[in-house]
């Protein structure tokens, strides 16, 4: 414990040093912020033609002078130039670099004007007034000069007191020129920024290109006229026709979804009305089961109402036994002798029917016959 505490010791000068230097980064950082609140809250100004006119005289800044960071009252001056047509995030991130490079940074960037850059670079999308009010809202940017040149010369540098050229270290061939930075290069003046792949003016320029019926049709949907969007009347009337087709494909696919959406629903609600149904026809079978079961209640219901039916009727003796009950005998009257006994069943003759009685008739009718044959 006590050599760490001796070593802590003896390194405590070199780290208040080095602490004492990181402040003094920071103060300039903060400083600089400051002096700089002006460009995050409000557009970038132009260059003045006649070049920088500041009080502090100016002196050239190496390269470690500026690295270290430069007083607040100070900036190195850094300049990025460029056509930055149709002003993307790649163009941003450059700049970005560019700002960053030096902890005391004055960041200006020049753009060419539409004369010169159709002329060596070709057609723009944007005019230059545009392209010129673009960059005065990116944040980074201290400063926008108008109508800059296409090479750098020794006298533009001095006439601007530019420190420092910012772009990427990608030989750029122009003007008859293997690489218009070379000169910056070999002085000593050049800071490399990083491309940002997958995006540029010319990939996006491609895009549209690419798919040029497509935004066609979307500017012709939103109220755009064909005159305007130069495009034919056989063309507008194609592209019209494809929008219609796009909107029935919509609606059709609408149409199904929805009526997918309802299958669902309905096959939810018959799957648990089948559910149910099932649980409903079980409990309603085994209801039956109890009630109309060999064991169940409607034969003890009709077991019961027997016995009350039985218990309500009278009592019915057999035939064969004598009554319970003593019967009295009745006296015999003195007309009783006088009434005969009924005659035994043969005796009786019982009523002939019609059928018998003509059946009598015709054998009377043949025997009358036959006698008179007989007397004949």
């Amino acid at each position: 414990m006590a050599r760490k505490r001796r070593n802590r010791g003896s390194n405590g000068p070199q780290q208040q040093q080095q602490q004492q230097q990181q402040q003094q980064q920071q103060q300039t950082s903060r400083g600089h912020r400051g002096g700089n609140c002006r460009a995050l809250r409000e557009p970038a100004a132009f260059s003045k033609p006649t070049g920088c006119d500041t009080e502090v005289p100016y002196e050239k800044v190496t390269l470690a002078q500026a690295r270290k960071g430069t007083p607040a009252n100070r900036p190195v001056r850094v300049y990025a130039d460029g056509i930055f047509d149709l002003f993307h995030s790649g163009h941003a991130r450059a700049l970005m670099q560019a700002k960053n490079v030096f902890p005391n940074t004055h960041l200006i960037v020049g753009v060419c004007s539409d004369e010169l850059t159709h002329k060596f670079k070709g057609y723009t999308v944007m005019t230059e007034d545009e392209r010129y009010d673009a960059l005065r809202h990116c944040r980074y940017i201290d400063e926008v000069l108008r109508d800059a040149p296409w090479t750098l010369t020794t006298e533009f540098l001095k006439k601007h007191k530019i420190d420092f050229v910012a772009h990427d270290d990608i030989p750029y061939t122009s003007a008859g020129s293997q690489d218009v930075y070379k000169h910056i290069k070999e002085a000593g003046m050049f800071v490399a920024t990083q491309r940002t792949e997958g995006i540029s003016t010319s990939d996006l320029i491609t895009r549209i290109v690419r798919d040029y019926d497509i935004y066609v049709r979307r500017n012709l949907q939103r109220g755009y006229t064909a005159r305007e969007l130069n495009v034919g009347f056989i063309n507008e009337k194609k592209y019209r026709l494809q929008n219609q087709v796009d909107k029935m494909k919509e609606t059709v696919r609408n149409v199904e979804e929805k009526s997918k959406h309802f299958v669902y629903k309905v096959e939810e609600k018959s799957q648990d009305l089948i559910h149910k149904w099932e649980e409903k026809s079980r409990e309603f079978i085994g209801n039956f089961l109890e009630l109309f079961g060999p064991d169940g209640a409607w034969h003890a219901i009709q077991e019961r109402s027997g016995r009350m039916l039985q218990a309500l009727s009278p009592y019915s003796s057999p035939r064969g036994s004598p009554s319970s009950s003593p019967t009295r005998r009745r006296s015999v009257s003195p007309d009783s002798s006088a009434i005969s006994t009924p005659p035994p069943p043969s005796s009786i003759s019982l009523p002939s029917s019609p059928s018998s009685s003509k059946k009598k008739k015709r054998s009377s009718r043949k025997a009358s016959s036959a006698n008179s044959k007989n007397v004949h």
